[in-house]
C-alpha cells in the first residue's frame, strides 16, 4: 500500500512503508495518508476541520486510482462538521478519538430532509452533522475500534432548556449513496442520533459499540432512515433512547417522497435502554418499512423490545416484519404498539392518512421480569392485522406496583401459539409456527475484503 500525500501547490508523492494492520472493508485502498499530512494536531484542544476537510479534498482525487485512505493516527482530533468522499476510507486508529467541537458555529445550518420538511425537534433547520456525505459511492467509516466522541452535554442542556431553534447535529449522517460501510467503532455521546444512514442502499454496519447516557433522550443508536439493503451487525448500544429506529420519513413529507427502509437485516445484537425500545419501527415511518428481519437479539433493563411507533397522520405502513431468537431481562413491554404515537411537522398533516400494520411475526423468545408482555394498541377503525406469536415464553416481574395485566389488546388481530403467559383473545390460539424467511437477501451474501492499513 503507499502512502500518499499531496502538496497541491508542489504535486509531490511520496512512499513510504510502516507497521501493517489488518481491517476489514468492502474495498481496499491502494493509497493511505495521516491527518497529521495535512497540519493535524492530536492535542484535544486544536481544531482539526481544515485538516480534515483539506484531507478528503486532497484525497478525493484518487478516487478513480484505487481510492484513499485516510488514518487518524492515536491522539485527540478536535473537529467540527467535515464530509467525506467516494471510493474513500475514514480508518480511526485504536488509541485515537476524534472529539466533536462543542461550539455551533462549526456546524452549518442545513435545510430539513424532503421526507421530514421540518427539523425534527424544531420547526428551524438542522445543524450539519459531525460526519456527513451526501451522493457518494463505496464510503467506509473504520478503525481498530477507536472512538468518535461527539462531547454531546453542552447541546443536551441547551436541548433540555429549549435554547436550540435549529434541530441538534447527529453524529454520521450519511445520505443518497450507495455501498456505505461503518464499522470496528466506539460512538459515544453524540449531540442527538449516532448513526443516521439515509436514502441510501447496499449499507453494512457492523461490530458498533455506542455509548450514551441513558437519562439523555434522542440519542438513538442506529437509524437506517429511507435505506434498500443494509445489515446490522454484532453491535452494543446503551442509550436514552431506541438502541435502533427504523424509519422512513414524517407525515406527509414521507408519504409523498415514498422511499421506505426495505430488506434490513439485524443479527446478533444487544442493548441496553430504559426508557426505549431495542428495535423500534417508527415513529417516522411515512414512506413505509418492510422486509425486516431480526434474530439473536439480547436486551437488558430496557423499556420494550420490538415496537411499533405509529398514528393517524403518519400514513405509509409496516409490513412483513419477522423477528426470532430473542432474549429479554428486566422489561416494562416485551412486545409493543402504539397507534397514537407521535407529533406532526406542521398543520398540512392529512387525518385521513392512516397506517397500514401488517404481517408482523415474533417468535421463539424469552424473556424475564417483564411488567408486560403484550401491549398491542391499533388505531379504532384502521386495526393492525394478521400479528403472530408462536413459542414464547414470559416470567412476569414478582413486584409489579402499578398492578398491570400481562397482556392487553385493543384493535389487533391475529394468532398466537405456545404463549406464556397465555396472549390476549385478540390474537386467536392457533398450532402454528410464526414464519421466518428461509432465502438470504443479498446484503447478507456480502463478504468484506481483508485489508491492511499503514500506521
Amino acid at each position: 500500500m503507499k502512502k500518499l500525500l499531496t502538496f497541491i501547490l508542489l504535486g509531490l508523492v511520496f512512499v513510504s512503508t510502516a507497521e501493517q494492520i489488518p481491517y476489514s472493508a468492502i474495498n481496499c485502498r491502494k493509497h493511505v495518508a495521516h491527518l497529521t499530512d495535512f497540519g493535524g494536531k492530536g492535542d484535544g484542544v486544536t481544531s482539526n476541520t481544515a485538516a480534515f476537510k483539506a484531507a478528503v479534498a486532497n484525497l478525493s482525487q484518487v478516487a478513480s486510482d484505487g481510492g484513499a485512505l485516510l488514518v487518524v493516527p492515536p491522539g485527540k482530533w478536535l473537529t467540527g462538521s467535515f464530509g467525506l468522499a467516494s471510493h474513500f476510507t475514514l480508518y480511526v486508529h485504536q488509541k485515537a478519538v476524534i472529539l466533536g467541537s462543542q461550539e455551533e458555529s462549526d456546524y452549518p445550518l442545513i435545510d430539513s430532509l424532503p421526507s421530514y420538511g421540518s427539523g425534527r425537534e424544531a420547526p428551524g433547520k438542522r445543524f450539519s452533522s459531525l460526519i456527513v456525505g451526501t451522493n457518494l459511492t463505496d464510503v467506509v467509516i473504520t478503525g481498530g475500534n477507536g472512538t468518535i466522541d461527539g462531547q454531546g452535554e453542552i447541546w443536551w442542556k441547551k436541548f433540555k432548556a429549549k435554547q436550540l431553534k435549529n434541530t441538534r447535529p447527529y453524529m454520521i449522517e450519511i445520505l443518497h449513496s450507495t455501498n456505505l460501510q461503518i464499522s470496528d467503532l466506539t460512538l459515544t455521546n453524540s449531540p442527538s442520533w449516532h448513526v443516521h444512514p439515509t436514502y441510501c442502499t447496499n449499507v453494512i454496519i457492523e461490530r458498533l459499540t455506542i455509548l450514551a447516557p441513558v437519562t439523555v433522550p434522542n440519542t438513538d443508536g442506529i437509524d437506517p432512515d429511507s435505506c434498500t439493503d443494509t445489515r446490522i451487525r454484532d453491535s452494543y448500544v446503551v442509550s436514552g433512547d431506541d438502541c435502533i429506529a427504523v424509519k422512513s420519513g414524517w407525515d406527509q413529507y414521507g408519504i409523498s417522497y415514498a422511499v421506505p427502509t426495505q430488506r434490513l437485516s439485524i443479527r446478533s445484537f444487544t442493548c441496553i435502554s430504559p426508557d426505549s425500545a431495542v428495535i423500534a419501527l417508527g415513529s417516522e415511518m411515512s414512506g413505509g418499512i418492510r422486509d425486516l428481519r431480526a434474530e439473536d437479539i439480547h436486551a437488558l433493563n430496557s423499556q420494550s423490545g420490538i415496537r411499533i411507533k405509529t398514528g393517524v397522520g403518519r400514513g405509509g405502513y409496516v409490513k412483513d416484519i419477522y423477528v426470532r431468537n430473542v432474549e429479554m431481562e428486566n422489561m416494562e413491554y416485551f412486545f409493543w404498539m402504539n397507534g397514537d404515537y407521535g407529533s406532526h411537522p406542521d398543520p398540512g398533516w392529512d387525518p385521513k392518512a392512516l397506517p397500514v400494520i401488517t404481517n408482523i411475526n415474533y417468535r421463539d423468545m424469552k424473556g424475564k421480569n417483564v411488567t408486560v408482555v403484550g401491549g398491542l394498541a391499533g388505531i379504532k377503525g384502521d386495526d393492525f392485522t394478521s400479528i403472530c406469536i408462536s413459542n414464547v415464553t414470559m416470567e412476569l416481574a414478582t413486584e409489579n406496583k402499578e398492578k398491570k395485566e400481562p397482556w392487553k389488546c385493543e384493535d389487533v388481530g391475529g394468532v398466537s401459539s405456545n404463549v406464556t403467559p397465555k396472549a390476549c383473545p385478540q390474537l386467536a390460539e392457533k398450532a402454528v409456527d410464526c414464519p421466518f424467511p428461509t432465502d438470504t437477501l443479498d446484503i447478507d451474501k456480502v463478504e468484506l475484503n481483508k485489508c491492511f492499513v499503514d500506521v
